[in-house]
């Protein structure tokens, strides 16, 4: 990790949409965990104690949640792709990574669950 890097993480954030290709999938929506790490060069944030200085967790966690709850997906690739494009548009984040599991996807199973990772170059 870079030094003074800044890590948010937005832990367990429960939402419900349309996911899936089955017709009970398509037709109801399930719960969806959403779990994502980012990582910004904090220097800023650290010196001046201004909102304006930080990466804001709240405006990124409201966009994920109008994504996931205003949208259908039948993949959770796509899903999760998508999250990610959200924790990793501002210019000064350097990694982020995103996990959602699908409880219940299995039978036998807790959930089942995609990662992705973005890293800029």
């Amino acid at each position: 990790m870079k030094q003074n890097q800044a890590v948010i993480r937005i832990k367990n954030l429960r939402l419900r949409t349309y996911i899936g290709i089955n017709d009970d999938e398509v037709q109801n929506k399930q719960d969806v965990i959403i779990n994502a790490e980012i990582h910004y060069c904090a220097d800023r944030a650290r010196n001046s104690d201004d909102m304006d200085d930080a990466l804001n967790y709240r405006t990124i966690t409201k966009k994920i949640i109008k994504l996931v709850e205003m949208n259908r997906f039948s993949l959770l690739e796509k899903l999760t792709s998508d999250v990610l494009a959200i924790a990793s548009e501002h210019h000064w984040v350097d990694y982020a990574r995103v996990e959602i599991d699908k409880p219940h996807a299995l039978r036998f199973a807790d959930s089942v669950s995609l990662q992705l990772s973005y890293e800029r170059s």
